[in-house]
C-alpha cells in the first residue's frame, strides 16, 4: 500500500524521463496529410465521404474536428510521462457538453467516446488545447484571449487532478459537474449562456423531436421524414448509399433492425432491458452526423410505447479507434461498440439509460444511445472572452475528472504536473505550434479539393441532386 506522498513522488520522478517542457514538442509533422485523410475515409460510404470533405472545408476548425487520425499520428512521436490508461481519444472542445443522467440531472462532461482507447493522458489534453487555439483564432479572438482560454483549461485540469488525488476512490467516482453548480458559480454574462443551454436541454425531449423529424404515412403509421442529406431511408429513391452497398441487397430496414436486436438488449442492465421491451419499432432511417463521423453508418430508430409516446435510438457505427495503430497497449474489448460503451461508462459520472452495443449485417460494430435526449453543445460563436475562458476551465475540469476516474492514478498525474505553470507553458507552446501545423494541413487539403485530388460537396449539392 503506497501513501499519497509516495504516489505524488512517482509522478514527479517521471519528469526525469520526460521533462514538462518537452511537452511543447509537436513531434514529426513533416508528413503529407493527404494519405492520412484518405486512410481515415476507408470503409465509409463513398458518396458521403464527399460530404465529409465538404464540411471539413468550412474552416480550419472544422478541418481539425474532422480528422482525429492526423493528430493521433503526430502525437505518437511526442514524449509523455509513461502512464497509459483509458482516454477519450478525440477530446476537442466541441466534444464536451451537457447531457441528462437517468435521474434527469443535467451534467457537463466529455460526451464523445468513439475513439476511446488506452493511451497517454497528455494526448487528450493536447487535443483539447490545440482545439482551443484553432477555434479561438477561427472566431477572430485576440491573441490575449487565445492564451487566456488555453491556460485556463490547463490550470483547471491541474487543480482538479490534485483534488482527485486527495479524494477517496469513491469520492472521485461519484463526483460530477452539475449545471446547477455551474449556474451558481457563473458571472452574469456566462450565466446567460448557461440559462439558455438549460432551457434548450429541457426542450430536447423525444416528444419534442417527434413532429420535427417524423410524419404519418397514408396508412396512419409513424415514419421518419427524409431530409437530405441529413436523413434518408436506405431503400427509397432518396438513398445516398453507394450502388454496390451490401445493405441495398436487403429487402428494407427491418433485417438491419432485427440484426441489431439479436445482441443489443443483452448489453443493457436488467431493469433497462425491461423498460426497452415496452417499446415497439415503427421506422428506421440513416442519419448523417457531425464532421468526423460523416460517411460512417448511423441510423435512427423511432420506437413508441403502447400509448404512442416516442423513443428515438441512435445506432452509430463503431470503427477501430484512431489511436489503435499508435499505442502499444491494446484495447481489452474486441467489439468496437463495447469499447466505446465501456469507455463512456468508465469516464462519465453517469451514462445514457439505453447505452449499449450490437453488431449489424456484414459484421459491422455499433453502439446505441438515445438521440438528442437533453444534450447540449457549446455555441462558441456567441462566446465573449470571459465566457470562452470559463468554458475552457470547465472543459479542463471535466477532462481531469474523466482521466482520474479511468486511470485511478490521479496522484501520479498530479505529481508530474506539479503546482507551477511549467506544463501550462509547454502546452500553450504546443497548442500554438500545432494550430499553425493545422493551418498548413488545411491549405494542403483545400488545394487537393480544388485540383480534384479529393472531391468535396456541400449539403446544397446533395439536396439539389434530389429536387423533384
Amino acid at each position: 500500500m503506497t501513501t499519497l506522498k509516495d504516489r505524488l513522488k512517482q509522478g514527479k520522478d517521471a519528469r526525469k524521463n520526460c521533462p514538462r517542457n518537452a511537452q511543447a514538442s509537436t513531434g514529426k509533422t513533416t508528413r503529407d496529410p493527404l494519405p492520412l485523410i484518405k486512410a481515415s475515409s476507408e470503409g465509409r460510404i463513398k458518396s458521403l465521404v464527399e460530404l465529409r470533405y465538404g464540411r471539413m472545408l468550412d474552416s480550419p476548425f472544422t478541418f481539425y474536428r474532422g480528422n482525429a487520425l492526423l493528430q493521433a499520428h503526430d502525437l505518437a512521436t511526442t514524449p509523455n510521462m509513461g502512464l497509459t490508461s483509458p482516454i477519450c481519444g478525440d477530446s476537442h472542445l466541441m466534444n464536451f457538453g451537457g447531457f441528462a443522467t437517468p435521474e434527469r440531472n443535467l451534467l457537463f462532461s466529455v460526451h464523445d467516446f468513439d475513439e476511446a482507447h488506452p493511451g497517454p493522458w497528455e494526448w487528450d489534453v493536447k487535443r483539447l488545447v490545440a482545439s482551443i487555439v484553432v477555434a479561438a483564432r477561427d472566431l477572430r479572438h485576440s491573441e490575449t484571449v487565445v492564451e487566456t482560454v488555453c491556460r485556463e483549461a490547463v490550470g483547471a485540469y491541474q487543480e482538479t487532478m490534485l483534488e482527485c488525488a486527495e479524494q477517496s476512490a469513491l469520492e472521485t467516482w461519484y463526483e460530477s459537474i452539475r449545471y446547477d453548480d455551474l449556474r451558481k458559480q457563473a458571472n452574469k454574462k456566462t450565466l446567460e449562456h448557461i440559462e439558455r443551454a438549460i432551457e434548450k436541454a429541457e426542450g430536447r425531449s423525444h416528444a419534442e423531436l417527434l413532429p420535427k423529424i417524423s410524419e404519418r404515412d397514408a396508412h396512419g403509421r409513424l415514419t421518419i421524414r427524409d431530409d437530405l442529406p441529413e436523413i434518408f431511408h436506405l431503400h427509397k429513391s432518396t438513398t445516398l448509399l453507394d450502388a454496390d452497398d451490401d445493405w441495398l441487397r436487403l429487402s428494407d430496414w427491418r433485417p438491419i433492425y432485427d440484426a441489431f436486436m439479436r445482441e443489443y438488449p443483452g448489453t443493457l442492465q436488467a431493469d433497462r432491458r425491461a423498460l426497452f421491451s415496452r417499446f415497439h419499432i415503427q421506422d428506421m432511417a440513416f442519419k448523417v452526423v457531425g464532421v468526423g463521423s460523416v460517411g460512417t453508418r448511423c441510423l435512427v430508430a423511432l420506437l413508441t410505447d403502447d400509448q404512442e409516446f416516442p423513443l428515438f435510438l441512435q445506432f452509430k457505427e463503431a470503427r477501430r479507434s484512431v489511436l489503435a495503430n499508435y499505442v502499444k497497449t491494446k484495447s481489452k474489448e474486441r467489439h468496437n461498440g463495447q469499447r466505446v460503451v465501456d469507455g463512456q461508462r468508465l469516464m462519465q459520472a453517469a451514462s445514457d439509460l439505453f447505452l449499449g452495443w450490437t453488431t449489424g449485417p456484414s459484421g459491422r460494430h455499433f453502439y446505441v444511445r438515445q438521440l438528442r435526449d437533453m444534450k447540449i453543445s457549446a455555441e462558441l460563436e456567441t462566446f465573449d472572452a470571459d465566457t470562452f475562458a470559463e468554458y475552457g476551465r470547465v472543459c479542463g475540469r471535466a477532462l481531469a475528472r474523466a482521466h482520474a476516474k479511468s486511470s485511478g492514478q490521479a496522484a501520479q498525474i498530479s505529481g508530474y504536473i506539479g503546482k507551477s505553470d511549467a506544463l501550462a507553458d509547454a502546452l500553450f507552446k504546443y497548442a500554438n505550434s500545432y494550430a499553425k501545423q493545422n493551418e498548413r494541413d488545411f491549405e494542403r487539403f483545400q488545394q487537393a479539393c480544388r485540383k480534384g485530388r479529393l472531391r468535396a460537396r456541400s449539403e446544397a449539392d446533395f439536396a439539389a441532386d434530389h429536387l423533384p
